[in-house]
C-alpha cells in the first residue's frame, strides 16, 4: 500500500522514542493489520484502547479510511507522541487522540463506538469492561491474544454480566461482540 513507507515511519519514530518495543516493525504492522481486516465496513467509530506507540490505532487508521479513530492514551508524553503520527500520517480529520484515561472517555461517549480495539491494555477483566462500556449495541471488542491464550483467560462470568459474548479466537486476536 502507498502509505506504508509513511506508516513505518511515523511508527519508527514511535519505536525510536521508546513508545514501541516490537523489533519488527513490518510484523508489528502486520498483527496490527488482523485488527483492520476485522473492523466491519458499516462501523464508522472506533475507538483503541491504551494506543501508546499505535498498534494496532494507527495502521487501523490508514488501513480503514472510512473510519473515525479515536487514540486512547492516558499518558500525556504518549498521548503527544501520538498526535505527532496522526499529523505526519494526514489523519488529522478522522483520527483523535484522547489523551486521558479511558474511564472519562466512557462518562463522555460511552456506547458511542462501533468497534473497541485493544493490545496490550490490561487484563481481561479491565479490557471486557472498559469495552463494554464504551461499544454500541452489536458491536465488537476486538483484543489481541497471546500465543497461549485460550479461552479461559475469558470466562462467561465475566462476559455475561457485561453483555459481551465471546465470537473466538483466530490468527492472534479474539473478538466479543456487545449484545
Amino acid at each position: 500500500m502507498a502509505d506504508d513507507n509513511a506508516l513505518l515511519a511515523a511508527l519508527a519514530e514511535l519505536a525510536q522514542r521508546g513508545a514501541i518495543g516490537e523489533r519488527s516493525l513490518p510484523a508489528a504492522v502486520s498483527h496490527a493489520e488482523q485488527f483492520a481486516r476485522a473492523v466491519p465496513p458499516t462501523v464508522v467509530a472506533l475507538a483503541d484502547l491504551g494506543s501508546g506507540g499505535g498498534l494496532p490505532g494507527l495502521v487501523v487508521a490508514v488501513r480503514c479510511p472510512w473510519l473515525q479513530v479515536c487514540l486512547v492514551e492516558r499518558r500525556a508524553t504518549r498521548a503527544d507522541l501520538l498526535r505527532r503520527a496522526v499529523l505526519a500520517l494526514d489523519l488529522g480529520a478522522r483520527v483523535e487522540v484522547f489523551a486521558a484515561d479511558v474511564r472519562h472517555l466512557a462518562e463522555e461517549r460511552g456506547g458511542a463506538f462501533g468497534v473497541v480495539t485493544a493490545r496490550s491494555f490490561g487484563p481481561p477483566a479491565v479490557t471486557a469492561r472498559w469495552g463494554a462500556a464504551l461499544l454500541a449495541s452489536g458491536g465488537l471488542l476486538i483484543v489481541s491474544e497471546p500465543p497461549d491464550g485460550g479461552s479461559e483467560r475469558w470466562p462467561h462470568s465475566l462476559l455475561t454480566p457485561l453483555g459481551l459474548r465471546d465470537l473466538g479466537r483466530e490468527q492472534g486476536i479474539r473478538r466479543f461482540q456487545r449484545l
